[in-house]
């Protein structure tokens, strides 16, 4: 008996008992549903967390600085002012792995234009800042090293901030003040969206680094900078970057033998590929966690092929009696039963798309439907089909043709 004969006979017994087939194939559909669904939420958050490692650009560290004592207590990270823009200069000169260097400063401010006004974060840059984020601008131009040399009064806009002082309108030229001092508005940057931490990286002004220093920041001194941003030749060279830099900078601010460092070097990359790897862990433990439900369903499909084997025991009698072979009886019934969770998983991988689908629209939720994940989820309805339609499968084909025939 040839396939497409075999194929027949199991789409005429799952017709004959219509509401039951259905009823059986509940639960590869639901499991099938909730694996699409459930990986394509997954797929979703780890879309996000590489969207906001891009954001932050490639193959950087950040130097921050140490922690002080006054009275007997002891500030965090970043409470001294350890770091001044002479490291920027000998890292940039001494350390071979190490492409670009930046200084930064931060506070905030309000930014006033005319009777509109914004609290935003004000940070102070040199150049290199903007190619070590990879940030580029969508209107007017960025920072040059002039402007820096200079201490212009010159800023460039974060798109959040643009939007709330100056709506549709080009602010490029205009004058906004930052702490009563008037800067000019020389260019608006690319949107960046959220950063890892959540933060709207785009509700931002920059400004060149030494007007910060002179006129928007405390420090001890115009030549101190709050933190420094490096970016390494490439991704293999950072571990070899981070340690440059450490030696480097223990080596000028001498410390030495159980002196504490005064400054902590962090690995962006490394930071966040944590959080890129726990987001896929997520979605394998979420798409694992709805698997389960896919062995219920092959459960519930070994139960009513087991019932059918018995109900069609008159039936399996006359065939084997009229000259079928074994392998025919368990083919039949093999078939049967990856047919139920091969067409379970069909609705299924509709439905399970249709969910990830309703899903991002209601919470505003990215989810990703990959082919992967549905031809993973396709491969396997199919082998739960065969694993357990395989026992009831065989017990019909070792059955007695005397006794089946015999069977009431």
């Amino acid at each position: 008996m040839d396939f497409i004969q075999t194929l027949k006979i199991a789409l005429r017994a799952l017709r004959t008992n219509k509401m039951r087939s259905f009823l059986t194939m509940l639960g590869i559909i639901i499991g099938i549903a909730a694996v699409i669904a459930m990986m394509a939420v997954g797929s979703g958050a780890s879309y996000v967390i590489s969207q906001q490692i891009a954001s932050i650009g490639s193959n950087i560290i950040l130097v921050i600085p140490g922690s002080t004592t006054s009275g007997g207590l002891r500030t965090g990270s970043g409470g001294a002012q350890t770091l001044t823009s002479d490291d920027v200069k000998a890292i940039m000169n001494e350390c071979p792995s190490v492409s670009l260097a930046a200084g930064t400063v931060r506070s905030s401010s309000q930014v006033v234009y005319g009777n509109l006004n914004w609290s935003t974060l004000i940070m102070g840059g040199t150049p290199e800042m903007f190619e070590i984020r990879e940030w580029p601008v969508s209107a007017g131009r960025s920072i040059t090293q002039q402007d820096d040399d200079s201490a212009g009064k010159v800023c460039l806009l974060g798109q959040t901030v643009a939007d709330n002082l100056f709506g549709s309108s080009d602010p490029i030229g205009t004058i906004v003040r930052i702490k009563k001092i008037p800067f000019t508005v020389i260019g608006v940057l690319e949107r960046k969206g959220q950063s890892p931490q959540g933060t709207d990286q785009d509700d931002t002004v920059f400004v060149p680094l030494r007007t910060a220093q002179r006129n928007l920041v405390r420090a001890q001194h115009t030549n101190n900078v709050g933190a420094l941003m490096v970016k390494a030749k490439s991704e293999e060279l950072l571990g070899k970057a981070e340690e440059e830099i450490n030696s480097l900078l223990n080596q000028r601010h001498r410390v030495t033998g159980n002196k504490e460092p005064d400054f902590t070097t962090r690995n962006l990359s490394e930071i966040l590929a944590v959080a890129e790897q726990s987001a896929k862990a997520m979605s394998l433990l979420l798409g694992a966690v709805a698997s389960i439900s896919l062995i219920v369903g092959g459960i519930g499909i070994m139960n009513i092929m087991l019932v059918s084997v018995t109900e069609r025991t008159r039936e399996i009698g006359i065939r084997m009696a009229i000259g079928a072979k074994k392998n025919d009886i368990l083919l039949q019934f093999m078939t049967e039963a990856v047919l139920l969770t091969m067409l379970g998983g069909i609705i299924g991988i509709a439905l399970g798309a249709g969910g990830a689908t309703i899903v991002s629209h209601l919470l505003d939720w990215p989810t990703l439907i990959s082919l992967e994940s549905i031809v993973i989820a396709f491969v396997f309805a199919a082998v739960v089909g065969i694993f357990f339609g395989f026992y009831p499968a065989r017990k019909a084909a070792g059955l007695n043709p005397i006794d089946a025939l015999r069977y009431e």
